[in-house]
């Protein structure tokens, strides 16, 4: 990569007021970074890290309809006026793909910003090296996993060589293998171009040696804590602080109620024999020879490298997609009056039935308000006024989004949207709940309250919760089974115990 001009950061009680909103987003946030100095940005969920990045990015201005208090500045000029300064990983990385093929997307920014065309396409062949994502140039940008996408986002930030590196939770989607080579890629790019770094991720374990430096938001306005890993990550006195608000330290106790054990006598929901599954009805199959069994209350976590088809055959089982091959059969406790082919269901009996959380919670979205999303389903499945305000108020205390029930949806952090997704699910007391990475952007204690409110559902309603995951904790903590999916196959095995501490 060629060398880019490293910038220095400046803010100055800075702060940030989405439209709209009543309460600020960031406040009273007074930093400086130095020219190349390298950054893991830590907080809560919601304690404003990705409004800061998105500011540095040139992206937030009174043009935009918010707020902003105070300065913020890349080398002594605002943001917006250094443009092309700062390339910005988004936290979801699917709403920044805006090219068909992989290599055209790569080339995008650097396209823009002027870079010689036989300099172009050096850049994009390094950059996809340096991610990982080995897939031919013309390969479809639609047709990649979650994970690849987050790859491919990140090899168009890097082949733009911009002097300020901001990722937003770059490895929140990746395989274990894929967040120490998105790690040690960006470590390569850093000591060949000497940009500045600012990196946001919940799990600091892989972080932690790459950076100088980390600071920490309060999610109630300024700095929870600014210096050194070893010192902030360890120091006795602000250990504390910083578990109170959620921040995921290294060695610290999970602390999370023992996995449930199966009951043999629980009824069968679902059954796969010799599945085969595609993205499409007639495209290339993905993955086959599926044989497995749901029974209620059981906990399944479906794993394996990205691009293995994961989330397509979560999809699949939850009759969002027609098998290509096998058979998927409800059982009578599942199928009730609606037959017993999930993919045939309408959408009225599908609620009530499997609930399915996607990979990016914005494609589930249906209204204009918190509230409205958590009451859209149980309303659809025809409960009563009370019974919807009773659901609504009980998940919104319990998944902390009481606070943000008359906010649009698509204006909420990532790991608040997670959570929302999440909740409208839940909302409809499904018999088997689907959930498609439901960690992700979660702090330390809405990660425990998520593991707490699934093993209740499962013990108290007998749901079966099927998780597509790679995080390992969050499989041990609720127990059960784990699919493990590679090289077109799936096998079954025992969830491993969990390891006592986070990563």
């Amino acid at each position: 990569m060629a060398a880019a001009t490293p910038v220095a950061v400046s803010a100055r009680d800075w702060g940030w007021r989405h439209a709209g909103r009543k309460a600020q987003a960031v406040a009273g946030v007074s930093f400086d970074i130095s020219p190349g100095e390298r950054v893991l940005l830590l907080g809560a969920s919601g304690a404003g890290k990705s409004t800061l990045l998105h500011a540095l990015a040139g992206v937030l201005g009174e043009d935009t309809g918010g707020t902003e208090t105070g300065s913020l500045q890349l080398d002594g000029v605002h943001p917006q006026g250094a443009r092309g300064r700062a390339g910005l990983l988004l936290q979801d990385p699917e709403s920044q793909i805006v090219l068909s093929r992989v290599g055209d997307e790569v080339a995008f920014g650097a396209e823009n910003l002027g870079v010689p065309r036989t300099e172009i396409w050096q850049r994009v062949h390094t950059a996809l090296d340096d991610v990982g994502l080995r897939v031919p140039l013309e390969h479809s940008t639609a047709a990649l996993s979650g994970g690849q996408k987050q790859r491919l986002a990140l090899a168009s930030i890097l082949a733009m060589s911009p002097g300020l590196l901001l990722l937003d939770e770059p490895t929140a989607n990746l395989d274990p293998d894929g967040v120490l080579e998105i790690r040690d890629a960006v470590q390569r790019v850093l000591e060949g171009t000497g940009a500045t770094l600012i990196v946001v991720e919940h799990r600091v374990a892989a972080w932690a040696e790459l950076v100088d430096r980390v600071i920490v938001l309060d999610a109630g306005g300024g700095l929870l804590a600014d210096g050194p890993p070893e010192e902030v990550l360890t120091a006795e006195q602000t250990r504390a602080r910083l578990a109170e608000a959620g921040v995921w330290l290294p060695g610290a106790a999970l602390d999370v109620p023992p996995p449930l054990l199966p009951v043999s006598s629980a009824p069968e929901l679902l059954a796969a024999d010799s599945l085969e599954v595609a993205r499409t009805p007639k495209g290339q199959s993905v993955l086959s020879g599926v044989d497995l069994s749901l029974q209620a209350g059981d906990a399944l976590g479906i794993t394996g490298p990205n691009g293995a088809g994961k989330s397509t055959l979560a999809l699949t089982l939850g009759g969002l997609l027609r098998p290509r091959g096998g058979t998927l059969a409800a059982a009578p406790a599942l199928a009730r009056e609606a037959g017993n082919i999930p993919s045939k269901w309408k959408s009225a009996q599908l609620v009530t039935r499997i609930g399915t959380v996607f990979q990016e919670p914005e494609h589930q979205f249906l209204t204009g308000s918190v509230r409205d999303e958590l009451a859209f389903g149980p309303r659809r499945a025809g409960r009563s006024d009370a019974e919807v305000q009773a659901t609504v108020e009980e998940l919104a205390q319990r998944l902390r989004l009481a606070a943000l029930l008359k906010v649009n949806p698509f204006t909420l952090s990532g790991g608040e949207k997670r959570r929302l997704s999440v909740a409208t699910m839940l909302a409809t007391s499904p018999d088997i709940l689907l959930l498609d990475e439901p960690t992700f952007g979660q702090d330390a204690n809405t990660w425990k309250e998520l593991v707490s409110l699934l093993a209740e559902l499962r013990r108290d309603s007998g749901c079966a919760v099927v998780s597509v995951t790679h995080d390992r904790e969050f499989i041990a903590a609720l127990g059960g089974q784990v699919l493990r999916v590679q090289d077109g196959a799936a096998r079954l095995q025992p969830a491993e115990p969990a390891a006592g501490a986070a990563a």
